[in-house]
């Protein structure tokens, strides 16, 4: 990691690689253009783009009218010393539903490709899955010296915009509880202001991180087993309510099954005071020598 790195503030980076750029050039398409974080595999991290698709997509369309899904796919792992392009294609604008095609290229090839839906306020019937009685964030402390030390925990941990902090043991060095779920607390580090769509774009940033833990979790593999390979296969968010990413949120995990060198990992986040904002899907890739 560069000196300058180490030194920026992880929130002002994160601020800055989703304020994306726009080439002023409409065809069939929109067009923006984006940067990247450093990550310590160098690779491009896949709730950063998550992040940015959001933007993008919400930048062809009314403030009124916010995203409730997306379903994406990770085609090629990103090169963070890149330049990103988003192309935004509009599918459909009806009178409460807007469909929008995302794609994110580098050097000319696709590394993500995603269908996200975007909907106006409607009225109907509502209800949701209680939030799991857990300790409270306060209760609970993050990563021990012994692992924000260590060498290649710089990037991961001690420069990341996301707190996080487990209900129970983590499994950064070793795995205590050998099961195929956890839960943990989770929020951006300080405030980022009030603006929607960046809360519901921090939000998709937020579901990448610690989600694919539930998978690891069930067989006791920590994430320090030397020669593990993981990689974000393909990503589903539902946005349920609207709820901001800088304050604490619980993020109940599990893993219903892996096969094939493939794991499947479900989530749900809940606000403090127990209300489900958002559903999440990923199957990731994971090889243990």
């Amino acid at each position: 990691m560069t000196d300058a790195a180490a030194a920026a503030d992880p929130i002002d980076v994160l601020l800055d690689v989703l304020s994306l750029g726009e080439t002023g050039a409409r065809t069939s398409e929109d067009i923006f253009t984006a940067s990247s974080h450093p990550m310590p595999s160098g690779r491009v991290f896949g709730g950063q783009v998550l992040g940015q698709s959001i933007v993008a997509a919400s930048r062809t369309l009314p403030p009124e009218r916010a995203p409730h899904s997306l379903h994406g796919y990770f085609l090629r792992p990103g090169d963070v010393r890149k330049p990103l392009t988003f192309s935004v294609d509009r599918i459909h604008d009806g009178r409460s539903f807007s469909r929008r095609r995302i794609q994110a290229f580098q050097d000319g090839e696709p590394i993500f490709s995603a269908i996200a839906s975007f909907q106006d306020e409607d009225p109907g019937l509502e209800h949701q899955l209680p939030m799991p009685d857990v300790p409270g964030p306060e209760e609970l402390s993050g990563p021990s010296p012994l692992v924000a030390d260590r060498p290649d925990a710089s990037l991961l941990l001690r420069a990341n915009p996301i707190e996080v902090r487990h209900v129970g043991t983590d499994i950064y060095l070793s795995v205590d509880e050998r099961e195929p779920r956890q839960a943990v607390w989770t929020r951006l580090r300080r405030p980022i202001g009030d603006d929607p769509v960046l809360h519901r774009a921090a939000l998709a940033y937020l579901t990448d991180f610690t989600i694919q833990e539930s998978v690891l979790r069930a067989h006791g593999v920590p994430w320090a087993t030397p020669g593990i390979r993981t990689a974000s296969l393909d990503h589903a968010i539902w946005w349920h309510r609207f709820g901001r990413a800088d304050e604490w949120l619980l993020y109940v995990q599990e893993s219903p099954s892996a096969r094939g060198g493939r794991g499947l990992a479900q989530g749900h986040l809940y606000t403090r005071d127990g209300r489900l904002l958002a559903s999440v899907a990923q199957e990731v890739m994971l090889r243990v020598p």
